[in-house]
């Protein structure tokens, strides 16, 4: 028997008086003079809301409902005397949980809503009018992912990478280009800083322009060479732990559960803290360790 999973929202959208939308927080001074207010500003004066607010049915009172997500937006169309809005209404109540269900829009998938408007045939100008940029921003998310293999856009495709990380990847070979986003998921750094190290450190075969390798300055041949192995080493050790981390982590789960038993009987711990007090207290900090990590995970 399959379980069916209940619904977030109503299945329609509903259009409300904003008077009956009831803001949970309110909008200060200080947020409608920031560049994301103004942003938001321009885009729903060039494009309208193109992502409904969220709000809940208020539970006391007929007829009001709860705004959940879209507080700058409602505030905007306030400011231009709209009266009604077309939301989503959630079935559940509370803000806290609404939002931590949210994935907020990563570079390439920036750049795929871009590529869809542009598509639509709206005009690379209106775009950078709504979202408050320079045309040439614009341009350059457009063309982001050129000279990016597929492999590594799918990688990185919902990651919130720099747009300059990006871009370093394209001096490299397709398989060093799936190497480097390898590394940089692994260790969930995507710095460009990193990203330009590792493209630093690669060597000059797996390089689009081979013959013309851009060194770090203030680095030495000797240095990068030894850059090179440490980065190559990193990346084989990553690879490792991934191959055995959830064996060693089931192992260690398990040997932790058994020590803690252990010391759970009276009569083996004063054993230990008479005998073996170092053996002991080593016992103890591998209990400790462990549930520390078991209460971080749920």
């Amino acid at each position: 028997m399959t379980r069916k999973v209940p619904p977030g929202f109503e299945p329609n959208g509903v259009t409300i008086s904003i008077a009956a939308i009831l803001p949970l927080r309110p909008v200060s001074a200080h947020i409608r003079e920031s560049r994301k207010y103004r942003q938001i500003v321009s885009s729903v004066r060039e494009v309208g809301i193109v992502q409904p607010p969220v709000v809940a049915r208020h539970a006391s009172l007929k007829g009001k409902y709860l705004l959940l997500d879209g507080h700058l937006r409602i505030e905007v169309l306030k400011d231009m005397k709209v009266e009604e809005v077309t939301c989503l209404v959630s079935l559940d109540d509370e803000a806290f949980t609404y939002n931590r269900q949210i994935n907020r829009l990563a570079t390439i998938q920036e750049h795929r809503m871009i590529l869809k408007l542009v598509e639509r045939g709206i005009s690379e100008k209106r775009i950078a009018e709504a979202l408050d940029v320079d045309v040439a921003a614009i341009r350059v998310k457009r063309n982001l992912l050129k000279g990016i293999c597929p492999e590594a856009e799918e990688l990185l495709k919902d990651k919130h990478c720099p747009i300059n990380t990006v871009r370093a990847l394209r001096s490299l070979k397709a398989l060093r280009q799936i190497e480097v986003a390898e590394l940089m998921v692994s260790t969930d750094n995507y710095s460009v800083l990193y990203a330009k190290a590792l493209v630093a450190a690669t060597p000059p075969d797996q390089l689009v322009d081979e013959g013309n390798p851009k060194p770090l300055k203030g680095v030495s041949p000797e240095q990068m060479e030894q850059i090179q192995r440490e980065l190559t080493n990193l990346q084989g050790d990553v690879k490792r732990i991934e191959g055995t981390f959830a064996s060693d982590h089931l192992n260690l789960v398990l040997a932790a559960s058994y020590v803690r038993s252990l010391l759970g009987n009276e009569r083996i711990d004063r054993y230990l803290d008479k005998y073996h007090p170092e053996l002991r207290q080593e016992f103890h900090k591998i209990c400790d360790a462990t549930a520390l990590v078991s209460e971080a995970a749920e």
